[in-house]
């Protein structure tokens, strides 16, 4: 029951540190700061896209300009052909289909080149223009950023006090009690420690197991399920 005292009272005095914690959670200085945080990391990520992108576009174009290039040699099978229906060695209807193919094909790869011409220039103003953009915003996070250190700098000599008297009373806290109520803490629990209350969590309104109320006796702490908080008998 000592111990469960001594946490109690731990935990009143780190009751400070958690109000402290919010205040700077909520500050607009934070809330600035991580906005323009979130608007940096979201561009760049952005900016390394549009990169892969244009990098894909500009390899694909250089793919259908050798495919053109291919198609277009092709045309070379034809260049005799006059010399060849003349001689009476060709069918001039065969081989004008197979040329209106031919053609049929780079027009059709032309159009896809002056397509792909378009994305890349597309890909390319847009990069420039958000580019241009981070720029400005630059300036802006880091006055953020050195704003909000700078608010966080006033609250320094509270939270030291406050660490101060943290310090002071855990000397009489069980080494294993306190190591689960800052593993608790770290995930953003608080209160850790609470009176069960008409059997049930003071802080979500569950109700534990029997089996589990009935180890509360003689001062023994329990988890609850559904909150994590370790509750103990009233």
């Amino acid at each position: 029951m000592a111990n469960l005292q001594a946490i109690l009272a731990y935990q009143e005095i780190d009751r400070k540190m958690f109000a402290l914690e919010r205040e700077i959670s909520e500050s607009a200085e934070r809330k600035a700061y991580l906005r323009l945080r979130k608007y940096m990391e979201g561009a760049q990520d952005k900016l390394d896209s549009l990169e892969a992108k244009a990098a894909s576009l500009k390899t694909e174009a250089v793919e259908l300009t050798k495919k053109y290039l291919a198609t277009e040699e092709t045309l070379k099978d034809f260049e005799n052909l006059d010399e060849l229906v003349e001689n009476g060695g060709a069918d001039i209807e065969f081989y004008k289909k197979k040329a209106n193919s031919v053609l049929e094909k780079m027009r059709k790869i032309k159009a896809d080149l002056a397509s792909l011409e378009k994305r890349i220039k597309e890909t390319d103003e847009e990069y420039k223009a958000l580019k241009q953009e981070v720029k400005g915003k630059q300036k802006d996070y880091k006055e953020a950023s050195e704003k909000f250190n700078a608010y966080k700098a006033t609250k320094e000599a509270t939270k030291k006090e406050i660490d101060g008297e943290l310090k002071a009373a855990s000397v009489g806290v069980e080494e294993e009690v306190l190591t689960r109520y800052k593993t608790k803490r770290k995930e953003k629990i608080f209160p850790v420690f609470g009176a069960i209350n008409l059997g049930r969590c003071p802080f979500c309104s569950m109700e534990p197991p029997i089996a589990e109320i009935s180890k509360l006796k003689g001062g023994g702490t329990i988890e609850c399920e559904h909150c994590h908080r370790v509750l103990y008998g009233e």
